[in-house]
Order: structure tokens, then sequence, then C-alpha cells
């Protein structure tokens, strides 16, 4: 039978994380399926059925929401033998420049770390300056450990790739002095009581803390809108797409074009110096 059970559900994940998938894309397949499950109420999987999800999902989310959706349905559609069942993903063409209503600015990211500091929040404050200097993932924190201080280089080693990442003198100065001080001899540098890493809500929970002392809107507060930030910064400093790509572990120029697309007042200001209107 066609449904979706709670065993094919465990089955599933557990299938996702073989596959070296990351702990978060894992959670997002699986809280898609169960989305889906709830839709059906006990019924067999259908194509006809999977068309109508998705164009409810239209109906109240955007393109590439939806089309996240339907990756981990076809994932999961794959998984259990019905290929024949997956959907088309919707053709989304790449927006010429962003909102700023989504965009983290120098200045607001000048701030958090201001309102850090002035909570004396010293790990906060080191997150926020190493995701900001470096342009890496939140799931790739763990890979800032007492060695890479010590080197200068961080070894990333996530979704069966991997990378070298250049830790600058001046952060290497600010986390040696965080470790010395907390007593941190080797391994992971931001980790809880217990000696673990950081989990990744709570670094999202703490973030948002900031907004207010920061006069930021929560809205932008989150870390990936740091690796947004440094991708802009540094193609301003080097206009090199490939390059970026690298340092940001991109498989596709592509996915690097995103971040570094002009903002929509500054897309204005380029129309108006072409000076078409007469």
């Amino acid at each position: 039978m066609n449904k979706i059970t709670e065993g094919s559900l465990l089955d599933f994940k557990e299938c996702l994380y073989n596959d070296e998938k990351s702990r978060a894309t894992v959670v997002k397949y699986v809280r898609s399926v169960e989305l889906l499950s709830e839709y059906l109420a006990g019924e067999e999987i259908t194509k006809e059925r999977l068309i109508e999800y998705r164009d409810g999902l239209l109906e109240s989310r955007k393109a590439q929401t939806v089309n996240g959706c339907l990756s981990a349905i076809n994932a999961y559609l794959n998984y259990c033998g019905m290929p024949e069942m997956r959907l088309r993903l919707l053709k989304v063409q790449r927006q010429a420049f962003l909102e700023e209503s989504r965009e983290l600015s120098r200045k607001e990211y000048e701030r958090l770390l201001s309102a850090a500091r002035g909570r004396k929040d010293e790990r906060m404050y080191l997150i926020l300056l190493t995701l900001g200097c470096t342009g890496i993932r939140i799931s790739e924190l763990s890979f800032i450990t007492v060695e890479a201080i010590r080197t200068g280089r961080a070894q990333i080693h996530l979704k069966g790739k991997n990378r070298t990442i250049i830790l600058q003198k001046e952060l290497r100065c600010r986390l040696g002095a965080y470790v010395k001080k907390k007593g941190i001899g080797n391994g992971i540098v931001f980790r809880t009581r217990g000696g673990k890493a950081v989990d990744r809500s709570n670094i999202c929970h703490d973030m948002k803390k900031l907004c207010l002392a920061a006069e930021v809107e929560p809205h932008k507060v989150f870390p990936h809108n740091l690796r947004h930030l440094f991708a802009r910064a540094f193609y301003d400093v080097e206009k090199n797409l490939a390059h970026l790509a690298d340092v940001l572990g991109h498989s596709r120029i592509e996915t690097t074009r995103i971040y570094v697309a002009a903002s929509a007042s500054a897309h204005e200001k380029i129309l108006n110096r072409m000076q078409l209107i007469i």
C-alpha cells in the first residue's frame, strides 16, 4: 500500500542520515513528509493527490519554499520505490536584485556585535564575529577548533566535501584569548558546559535577544544572513565569483550569484544613471 506510515518515516530518516545528510536537512525533509501525511489523512499516495497538495502549497508559500518541500517529498518517493510519483519542481526565475527588508547591512552587523559586548556575552560576540569573518555555515561552526586557531586554518568536512577556511590574525588572537580564559586546551571552541558543540537553535535564540539593543529587525537576524554579509563584503573587495564560490563551498556558481546580487536601491540607482526617462 502506498501510504505514509510511522515506520516508513523512521526508515526514511535513517536513510537520510546514512546518506550523510546534515541534521538540518534531515529535520526539514522528514517534516515536509509529515505535513504531506497530515494532508493525506491516511489515504494512499496518488499523483492526483500530490498535485493537489502542491497547488495548495502555492496558495500560501513562495515558489522557492514549495520547491524545498517538493524536493523532500520526491526524495521520500524515491526511497519508497515510487519514482513515477515524483513532482516536477517549479521554474523560478532568479531575481536580479535583493530586497533590503531581508538584507543585513554592515552597520546592523556592527550594532549586533556592540550589543553582544554590552550584554557581556563574549561567546555570542565571538560567534557573530567568526561567522561574519569566515562566511561559514552555522553547521560548520564546530570545525572552529583550538587546533585551527593555532594553525590559522580550519578544515571543513561536510556533505562529502572538504575545504580550508583561513582564520585571519586578528580573529585568531581574539579566539585564542577566549579559549585561554575558558581553559579550553583542544577541540571545539564554542561549546556547552558539558563540552558539546553549541546547538544551532540556542545560537539563533541568543542572536534574537540582541535585536532590541542593536535596533535591528529580528527577521534579519539569523546565522545564514551573516554568510550573505561575508559574501557581499568579499565580492566588494575581489570581484571574483569563482574564488568566492570556493570559499563558501558552493558546487554551483549560480548559487554564489544569489549571495552577491545588488540590493533593490542599488538596482534603482543603476536605472537612474541610465537616464532613459526624457
